[in-house]
Formats: structure tokens, sequence, C-alpha cells
């Protein structure tokens, strides 16, 4: 064969370089809609007699949508199995307390397979899998982030204070105050990322913390349903998806505006069934008294399929994922990943997954999802335990077993959608083969439950780590999720920490009641804070705490606390390698409760001693 000339050579190599460019421009962009505690009943395209979703509703007609979508019945497993296409149970995450809602170190993100496949990446709103390094999302592939800490806009590990409004939020780990409604800030953050990446691929992952607990938004909202007679709780909640819709239809104008609109792919979906704070009565068997939920029997942290069926709409016209239709059979929050990679040509290997991609069917190259035998389960312990609420999925089949010991429930969806008749005794092959699934589900599972996710410290990346009772280890249902909690002096005696030293050296730790920005003495209380449109923030109870107490690695000791003091200060040497972290505030004649909050920092390497 003739060797190409220089010349020849030059222009195959643009021509190279072009088509490769053309190839990265024509992927499409993504944005991850996911919104907190808002049922598949939650919208008015799925049959809600009184709430009004039109921007929703016209994603759902414009789309493909996903007819018997599930995840798992609480938020923070959802997120994790959403993340890395894992159930969760297998990441290490199956509770959102007792630090049980952080994925392991080597969990790999959507995110990170994003940004490997050189898309601009971001978050903003909920993250709830770790606040800190390496978990915090800045540390698993998103470029930019905005987010409040926890759960919730207000949990512990959040800005002390923050209450939906005019808040301080963590852009890139660092604290940022901004003006305006928790979900408008989102919105706000996302287009703005929209606009500035323009011209290269984005991958945007708007996770809303709304419509969950406590029921705030700005009054206008929630009018309406007050007018149309609702009570307070289920008005506000209303009103909070109305505004989640509205703010829905401001990111779709941009997406037209910037000529983006055909070229990405919108998914929203729900992480759990309705909440049960939403207005709505229920009996003890999760049987709907008052209030809508589409049919279904259950609500979150329940495994009936209201608790954790929900709607799944994916939108990409350019893509030819469109005009409304809908496709059948099982699918999971964790295909989300194999069918993001699979449509946006991201290398992805499939070992280790669970989901599949549903690429196929929203193409309409396959009629409906395969036969599959899916499991969800509800924990929030800090071991899970085995036949404590399940269920096993199987085309009309649904295993239940609610409770915490085996009460299996068959149910035959095609004949009794409301889970209202067991019918176990009649087909017991169909029950002792589902059994035999969870079974085998759990084999698969139970070595995760012992390999929990630590909290570094000493890593060059992060040299100062923060704990706080949102991650106490502890055996006590006296849970502190809260700032509410923080406030009330909710208190534990057991509580630890599992801690990864990832540098030997000296460090210096401080135990707090309050958190840093408070700028509170550890026995004095905190003033309470009234803010419009919140429910008053009680004052925070005070201690008499006398001293101290930290025993971590081969440290054990005691220091004196007085009156003005904020902190108790120990400085103290750590070997690298794993170690359990205690540390605790005594007083004259009353029992030792566990810290609050804890600073970690590498004060001076063992090399540099």
């Amino acid at each position: 064969m003739r060797p190409l000339s220089c010349a020849t050579a030059l222009v195959g190599a643009c021509m190279l370089l072009h088509a490769a460019g053309a190839a990265q421009a024509a992927r499409p962009n993504v944005v991850l809609l996911v919104t907190d505690d808002q049922g598949y009943g939650d919208l008015s395209c799925n049959g809600n007699p009184v709430l009004k979703t039109p921007n929703l509703d016209r994603l759902h007609d414009e789309g493909v949508h996903l007819e018997d979508f599930h995840v798992d019945p609480m938020c923070a497993p959802t997120r994790a199995a959403l993340m890395t296409g894992r159930y969760s149970a297998r990441t290490g995450v199956w509770s959102t307390l007792n630090g049980c809602y952080i994925p392991r170190r080597g969990e790999r993100t959507m995110a990170q397979r994003f940004a490997e496949a050189g898309y601009a990446t971001a978050m903003f709103g909920k993250w709830h899998l770790g606040d800190h390094y390496p978990y915090a999302p800045e540390y698993k592939g998103f470029q930019q982030v905005v987010r409040h800490g926890g759960g919730v806009v207000g949990e512990v590990p959040d800005y002390w204070n923050n209450a939906y409004f005019d808040d301080t939020y963590f852009k890139n780990g660092k604290p940022v105050a901004f003006k305006g409604y928790c979900t408008d800030v989102w919105f706000d953050e996302c287009i703005g990322f929209i606009r500035a990446s323009k011209g290269r691929p984005f991958f945007c992952y708007l996770a809303t913390n709304a419509p969950h607990n406590p029921y705030r938004v700005p009054p206008r909202y929630i009018e309406p349903y007050q007018h149309a007679g609702l009570p307070g709780k289920l008005a506000n909640f209303y009103g909070m998806i109305a505004n989640i819709d509205e703010n829905l239809g401001r990111l779709m104008d941009c997406l037209r505006e910037e000529g983006l609109a055909d070229d990405t792919i919108v998914v929203f979906l729900g992480d759990n069934g309705t909440s049960n704070g939403t207005g709505m009565k229920w009996d003890g068997e999760g049987f709907l008294l008052e209030g809508f939920n589409a049919g279904m029997r259950g609500c979150k942290t329940q495994v009936w399929e209201g608790g954790h069926r929900n709607a799944c709409f994916i939108r990409w016209p350019g893509g030819g994922i469109s005009g409304g239709r809908a496709v059948d059979g099982l699918a999971a929050h964790f295909d989300l990943l194999p069918t993001l990679a699979d449509l946006c040509g991201l290398p992805l290997e499939t070992e280790g997954l669970d989901g599949i991609s549903l690429a196929p069917q929203l193409l309409g190259k396959v009629p409906r999802c395969p036969d599959r035998t899916l499991v969800v389960h509800n924990m929030q312990l800090m071991v899970p335990r085995k036949y404590k609420d399940f269920c096993v999925m199987e085309g009309r089949w649904r295993l239940a077993s609610p409770g915490n010991e085996a009460r299996v429930q068959l149910f035959d969806l095609q004949a009794d959608p409301g889970q209202q008749h067991d019918v176990a005794s009649r087909h017991p092959e169909v029950a002792g083969r589902l059994v035999q699934a969870y079974e085998s589900w759990w084999k698969g599972m139970e070595p995760a439950f012992g390999d929990f996710s630590r909290q570094y410290v000493g890593a060059p990346a992060a040299p100062e780590t923060q704990l706080d009772c949102h991650g106490w280890r502890t055996e006590s249902r006296e849970w502190s999720y809260s700032q509410v909690h923080v406030r009330q002096g909710i208190a534990v005696d057991d509580a630890w920490w599992p801690v990864e030293v990832e540098r030997a050296g000296r460090y210096r730790i401080e135990l707090r009641r309050w958190p840093r920005e408070a700028g509170l003495p550890l026995c004095g209380g905190a003033p309470p804070v009234i803010r419009p449109g919140c429910e008053p923030m009680p004052e925070g109870r005070a201690y008499p705490i006398e001293s101290a107490r930290l025993a971590v690695g081969d440290f054990d000791g005691t220091v004196a606390v007085g009156p003005q003091d904020k902190a108790a200060v120990f400085e103290v040497p750590l070997a690298a390698g794993p170690c359990a972290l205690r540390a605790s505030f005594q007083m004259k004649d009353a029992p030792d409760i566990s810290a609050y909050y804890i600073y970690l920092a590498l004060v001076a390497t063992e090399a540099s001693e």
C-alpha cells in the first residue's frame, strides 16, 4: 500500500479529530431529578384528584414512563442503589442512621463514570451518602456541588440553624450563605450550571430535600390547597410539590432557550413511597383510611407496594425516548446507571452490578422489561436482621413480610392491586419459590453487613474531619439525627465512631456539645430561634458538664471543662489504621453522655515529630 503523504495524513488526522469532537458533542446531556418522600400517587398524572403538577405531567406525556418501577422504602438506600447500580445493602447502606447511610469507600458512583468519560458533573440539594472525605459528593465524581448536610435541611450534619429559607449550604465543601427557599436554590444552581456548560456534555444530579418534612414552603404554594379544604400538613406537602413542579418548568424552559431540550435526557423519580406525615390517615396494616395513594397499600418505610413503587419518567426526544409510551415489567432504581451509561455511550463493566440497561425498552426496540425477581427491605438497624420487613417481587406476585419476624404474605397484584388478600395458602409453590429467592438474596447480601464505612481522618485531601451524633454507633433507640434533637439534649452513653487514621501523627481533637458555628459554651444552652415561615426552634438544653473523656487508639484520658469553654481539647498520638473512637461528657451526680460534635485535625505527622 502506498504511504500517505504528509498533507493527506494531516487531513486524515483532522478528520479523525473532527469526528471524535462531533461524537463527543453528540453525546446527550443528563439531568437526573430525584425528589424526597414524593410517592407514586403524589402526581396529578397518576390520578391525584387535588394536586396539580402540570410540568411533571408534561414530562410524563412527552417521555417514556416505567410502569412497574421500584426503589427502596427509605431515602439513603435508594440513593446508594441509584448512584452505584447495586443493591443498597451490597454497598453498605441499609438505614438512614448509625452511619449505615454511607456506601463503602470503594463504591463507584454514576458521577465518577460520567466524569471519566469527559462530562461536566454537578449535584445540587440532598446527598445523604456521607458528608465528609472520602464520601461527600465532591470526592465522588462531582465537580460542582451545592448541598445541605445529612438527609434533610436542619439535620445534625447540616449547618447550624438551617431552616429551608436563607440558609448556609456547602459549596464544594465550604459553607456559603444563600438567599431564598432551598428548592429554588437547587434549581437556580442547576440552571446556572447548564448555561455555563453549554458546548460540553454534562451530567447534573438534582436531588431536592422537598417534600420531606418539616413541611415548609412559601405561603403562595400552600394557599390553593388550604382553600381546597386540605388539612395543614397535607396542604404544605402538596405546596412543596407544586414548588418543585414550577421549578421543573423553569428548568425545561432553560433547556429550550439553550437549544438543549432535544439533546438532554431528563429523568424524574421519587426516592420512596409517600411519607406518612402528609396528613393521610392509615391503619396499622398499611391501608389508607383518608387521602390518595393511587390505590396502593403502604407508605414510606413499609414493604407493601405503596412503600417502594414510584414514578420514573425519562425524556430524550433527540434519541427517540418520547411520545408518552409506557414500558411494562419490573424495573428498579439500580437500572438507571447501566441504562444511562448505555444511552450516553459510557464504558461500563457489568460485573458486580445488580441493575440492567433498559435502553432497548426505552428506545422501543423491546416491548417490556425482562422477567426477573427483585427484593427490597427496610432496616433502621445498626446490623440488619433476617426476615425483618422485606418484599420479593416477581411479575404479578409480591411476597411481603412486614414487621420484625417472618410473617409471609403473598399477593397477586393482577387480581388484587390493593394487596387486601393473602393468597399464600392457595399458591404454596409460588410462596415457596419466592421465600427461596429471599434466602438466596440474603445470603448474597449478608457478607456486607459487618463491613461498615469508617470515618477517615488525617487524609492529605481533608486534614480535618467532623464527627457528630447523626453517625453514632449505638444500640440505643434514642437516635439524635435532627438539630431539634440536639437542642432537646437527647443523649446516649454508649456511642462510638468507627475511624480510619490515614496518617500516623499527633491529632488535635475537640469534643463539643454544639457545633463550632454555633459559638456556644459546652455547659450552656442554645437560644430559641424564630424565623418567618418556620416552626420555632426550641431552646437548647444546658448540661452542667464538668469534664470530658476521650478514648481512641491507645489513648484514654480526661480533661476538666470550665464554664466558658466551648470545647474540650485533646492532643493525642494516633497510629495509622482502624480504631474505635469514644467521647463523652461527665457531670456531677448524673450519667455520662456521648459527645454531640467532634473535630479531628492532624497537627503533625509521625515523620515530622
